[in-house]
Order: structure tokens, then C-alpha cells, then sequence
């Protein structure tokens, strides 16, 4: 503190720089993490090979110097406990699939009581989690206030609501093509290896992979994302394509909501939601911001 620092950038090392970030960020120092990669990539532009801990560091503060990251606020002691409970949630779901798996294909009756065995643990597990996470949003007014609004849009369940609010605090607080950056659904240009196609790239996995089965139902019972995917189609879009529109739609949609949630107007995000589910055919209004309204178009 006593250097003044304009910003302090660190490299994301898989959780080990949390510790560091929080004490900086309670320090009052501003704080950008950086994903390594964009470090590394600056380095080999540079012409910079070689590795070690003091050239490292060299490169951090260089690629500070001339790229200047956005400096960011660091997650809160309960909001990092309730990212970290949703993650486990999410690895004992995967869990019980492989074991699940496993268990079906065993022939073998004390391999199959094995499994079994082992299959009661990350259930019991699920439901401890599942209470606990439910806890920690009743204990937060400002994420049980968007907890609802965001459950209420038909497709989107308690899992995809939970996700979104643990792992996409910046849910709210961006536009819907920032949202969809992040996210990793949006469309970017590879001229150089498909010309004339876009594909998306990038973002968070764990949220992308919630909205995408959040996605698949919201197709199924929502007129928004359903009369979509039902226009691309026709279009001759091929399916998959369709579907990632129909989660930038669905995404453009919580993002609104969020937006209401942090303003303040339940009502207005409720408004959203329930206009969301309404006919396919019909025009809603959201508010962008105090005072100002967007118009989305539903088909």
C-alpha cells in the first residue's frame, strides 16, 4: 500500500492465488487476475522462451504495463464458499454418472456391490450439498431475491439458477454480448481457418454446460427459445447452431432479469420472467437501465 500501485496483476494458478488475491483486494488495492495464457501468448510475442520464476514475473509486470487488464472486485469470503459448493455439487454428479455407468455394465455381483457402495456416498453427499447451498442463498437477500426471478423462467431450474449466480457474478452488471463472451457463446471470426464460419470459443465451461441443458428445456416448454430454435431451423441452421443461439437468447434473458434484481425492481424482473414465457410471437420490454427501456423481440 504504501507504493501506491495503480494495479496489481496476478496469473491464475488453479486456486492458490485466492489466499493473496483476498488480501490485496482487503487492502484496497485494485486487482486484475489474469488467465495465463493471454500472459504466456504476450511473452512469446515478445520473443521471450525461456521460463523461470524471476522472467515470469518480468512478464507479468510488462504485459501489466502495456495491455492494463481491467482490475476487477475479488469474490467475498461467502460468495467464494458458495462457488465452491456448487463446483462440488457438480463433481458429485459426475461422479454418480461414472459410477453409474460402471455399475451397468458390471457382471459381476460383488463388483456391482462395490459400486453400489461406493454410489451412496456422492448421493448422500448431494443432498448435504443441495441443503447447504440452499442455506447459503437464504442467507444472502441480494441472491434470494435473483434466485426466484431467475427459476421462474421456464427451463431454468434450481441447479442452472445457482450456477449462474455462484459462477457469473457479472451476471447483471454487462450487456448481452459481453454476457455471451463470457459465457463462451459468442461467435468469433476464424478467417485464417474457416472462412466465411464463426464458431464460439473460450469462456466459462462449467456455466456454458449448465446453460446448455438449461437450454435443451427451455426449447422444449419456453415459446421464447422454442419458436427460435423452430425459426433457425427452417432457415436450414444446422441443429447445434440453433441451440447456441437459442442459449445467447436464453442468456440475453437472465442477464435481464439480473439487471432488474440489482436495481432493486422485483417487480420488474418478475415482469420479465413472466413475459418470457408468454406467447412466441409477442414483443417484451426490459428495463436497460433506471429510466430506459430495450425492446427484445421474441421470435
Amino acid at each position: 500500500r504504501a507504493l501506491s500501485p495503480a494495479l496489481v496483476v496476478l496469473e491464475a494458478t488453479g486456486g492458490f492465488e485466492v489466499t493473496v488475491a483476498a488480501s490485496l483486494a482487503g487492502a484496497g488495492l485494485p486487482l486484475a487476475v489474469v488467465n495465463p495464457r493471454q500472459i504466456r501468448g504476450f511473452t512469446r510475442a515478445t520473443g521471450r522462451l525461456a521460463k523461470t520464476d524471476r522472467l515470469d514475473a518480468e512478464a507479468i509486470a510488462l504485459f501489466a504495463e502495456r495491455i492494463r487488464p481491467e482490475a476487477r472486485p475479488v469474490f467475498d469470503a461467502e460468495a467464494q464458499a458458495l462457488a465452491e459448493l456448487v463446483a462440488r455439487r457438480r463433481q458429485s454428479v459426475e461422479m454418480i454418472g461414472l459410477e453409474g455407468s460402471r455399475r451397468r455394465q458390471a457382471r459381476s455381483p460383488s463388483v456391482a456391490r462395490t459400486i453400489a457402495a461406493i454410489l451412496k456416498v456422492p448421493e448422500t453427499q448431494l443432498a448435504d450439498l443441495d441443503h447447504d447451498i440452499d442455506g447459503t442463498i437464504r442467507r444472502s437477500a441480494a441472491r434470494c431475491e435473483a434466485d426466484n426471478p431467475l427459476q421462474s423462467v421456464p427451463g431454468v431450474g434450481a441447479a442452472a439458477s445457482r450456477t449462474l449466480i455462484a459462477e457469473m457474478p457479472e451476471l447483471g452488471r454487462l450487456v448481452r454480448r459481453e454476457a455471451a463472451a463470457l459465457v463462451g457463446v459468442a461467435p468469433v471470426n476464424r478467417n485464417a481457418e474457416l472462412r466465411g464460419h464463426r464458431a464460439i470459443a473460450g469462456g466459462r465451461t462449467a456455466v456454458r454446460n449448465t446453460l446448455f441443458m438449461a437450454t435443451l428445456s427451455a426449447i422444449r416448454c419456453n415459446p421464447v427459445p422454442k419458436a427460435h430454435d423452430a425459426q433457425l431451423t427452417a432457415r436450414g441452421r444446422p441443429k447445434m447452431v440453433a441451440i447456441v443461439a437459442c442459449m445467447r437468447r436464453l442468456l440475453a434473458i437472465l442477464n435481464a432479469i439480473y439487471k432488474q434484481v440489482s436495481h432493486g425492481s422485483a417487480l420488474a424482473a418478475k415482469t420479465v420472467a413472466q413475459r418470457c414465457s408468454a406467447r412466441a410471437s409477442s414483443a417484451f420490454l426490459i428495463r436497460d437501465r433506471p429510466g430506459m427501456f430495450r425492446r427484445f423481440a421474441s421470435a
